[in-house]
């Protein structure tokens, strides 16, 4: 049995955004760091750091989420690929997340991207989530 970190990662983000917290803290790893990089990159989020508890060794992903006039940045945070159904797409078929509004991250041979930057690079890979 694994632990999908990717979608634990997404849903508390969604749970804190429904509760209309500042910020989530959720367990690190190198995949939900990258994920919070684009997701400020892009504007979704204010700010993220890694936490060292002294009373623990494991870090912690603290994520500052972003509102305008009380009204979340993030609308809808979704996985698309999951362990048990993967989701991969050519550059030339990535589809735009609502018109262009949003983004989809990817996962492709050259790192963690956006779909716009994916289409550029004419790389595809395989999508971890949308967001709008």
């Amino acid at each position: 049995m694994s632990i999908d970190t990717i979608g634990n990662f997404l849903t508390s983000v969604r749970n804190a955004i429904a509760r209309s917290k500042q910020w989530v803290e959720v367990p690190y790893s190198r995949i939900n760091a990258q994920i919070a990089e684009i997701l400020k990159s892009e504007g979704f989020v204010k700010d993220f750091a890694i936490m060292q508890r002294e009373e623990s060794f494991r870090k912690q992903l603290r994520v500052y989420l972003k509102y305008v006039d009380g009204e979340s940045v993030i609308h809808e945070i979704d996985r698309a690929s999951t362990p048990g159904r993967r989701v991969y797409e050519g550059a030339s078929k990535l589809r735009r997340v609502v018109g262009g509004l949003g983004v989809a991250i990817v996962t492709t041979s050259s790192g963690l991207m956006t779909d716009k930057e994916a289409r550029q690079r004419k790389v595809g890979g395989e999508v971890l989530c949308t967001v709008w």
